[in-house]
Parts: structure tokens; sequence; C-alpha cells
């Protein structure tokens, strides 16, 4: 599996589009404090499913959008502040690795400022759930074992035998077979609410 392309627009300290192309493995992104370094990283958590706002160090969904910038000194006139942002991530699928029949694949989610999320699978809106199925058949589960962040190498350290489980089954392919035992798991419920609800209107 080969990522192409992140593109980010309106998504914290990138106010105007952006896109960063991979052309070829990828080891690190480097550069100055306060060039965005950590945004990029938080972008890629971000558009794969991550539901915590502290792991995207801000408070609420607004705070991950361009908030607006003042004319500088220099003469650079002003950003005003944009109404969503967006995030896209693109996979290069020409081997079939991504059970789908598309030579590209590309996540993509976006969020306006009332708090709406929005998530789409190559231009086609779907539900987070599709969504986190799909990056758990490929590995990227919500577990962010795939990015480590300042802090995160001593939880991992200090993780209970089952967090440390929880990780080890997400490495390993397993994450998707529990999302459908948990969801049929609730339907058998709702089902059993339904059976105690028919047999009360029966008596």
């Amino acid at each position: 599996m080969h990522l192409r392309s992140l593109e980010l627009s309106g998504f914290k300290s990138f106010a105007n589009s952006t896109t960063l192309t991979f052309p070829s493995r990828i080891t690190a992104i480097v550069g100055p404090n306060g060039s965005g370094k950590s945004n990029i990283a938080e972008a890629i958590r971000w558009v794969l499913g991550e539901q915590s706002m502290k792991a995207l160090r801000g408070k609420k969904g607004e705070d991950l959008i361009w908030n607006g910038s003042p004319a500088s000194r220099a003469g650079r006139p002003s950003i005003p502040r944009m109404g969503k942002a967006s995030v896209t991530l693109r996979f290069d699928n020409t081997e079939g690795n991504i059970a789908l029949d598309f030579e590209e694949v590309a996540i993509a989610r976006k969020i306006f400022r009332d708090g709406i999320n929005e998530y789409f699978l190559n231009d086609s809106q779907v539900r987070l759930r599709d969504i986190v199925e799909l990056i758990a058949r490929l590995g990227l589960g919500e577990t962010k074992h795939n990015i480590i962040g300042q802090g995160e190498v001593d939880w991992m350290l200090l993780a209970s035998p089952l967090e440390r489980r929880d990780i080890l089954e997400e490495a390993l392919g397993l994450r998707v077979y529990q999302l459908k035992k948990n969801e049929t798991e609730r339907t058998l419920n709702a089902t059993e609410d339904n059976l105690r609800q028919a047999e009360a209107l029966l008596r």
C-alpha cells in the first residue's frame, strides 16, 4: 500500500489548500517549530476517524478549522476564518491491496463550524463506520499504533495486558472482526428488546 498524497484545506494552520505528494516512501517530515508538522500527523489521524479532541490538541470540533489571521507587518493580507476544514488521503491501489475496484482510493473527512462531520470514500459520502471498517482491514486502526506521538511511547510501555492485547489484535488485522462482532451483538440486543415488547403486547 502506497500513500500518494495528503490534501488539507482549512485544517488548523493550513488556511490555503495544500497538497503534500509522496512519490516515494517517506521516512520523516522535518521542519522548524511552528511549521505544521504536528498538524500534519493530526490531520492523518483525524481523516482516519479519530474522535478524541484531546488527541488532536483541541477542545471542540471548531478548533480544527482555520480561525483567521490579521494582516502582517510585511504587507501580507489577512486570511479570514474558514467555515469548514477538510482532509483527504489518497492511496495507490493499482496492485489491488485495498479491496475496492479503484486504482486510487481517497478517504476524506470534512468538518463544519456547527460541528457536523462528513466522511467520503472516493467522493461518495459514507458513514464513519464504513471508514473505520476499511482502515481496520488496512491495519490503520484507531489505537494509533501507526502514529506514535509524544508521550505515547510511555503509554504503550505502561499499558495494561488488556490494552496491549487490543494493540496486537489491531496490528494483526483482527479489528474488523471485533467491529462486526460488536455490531452483531447490538443487533441481537435490539432484537431481544423487540421480542420482549411483542410478548408484552400479546399478553
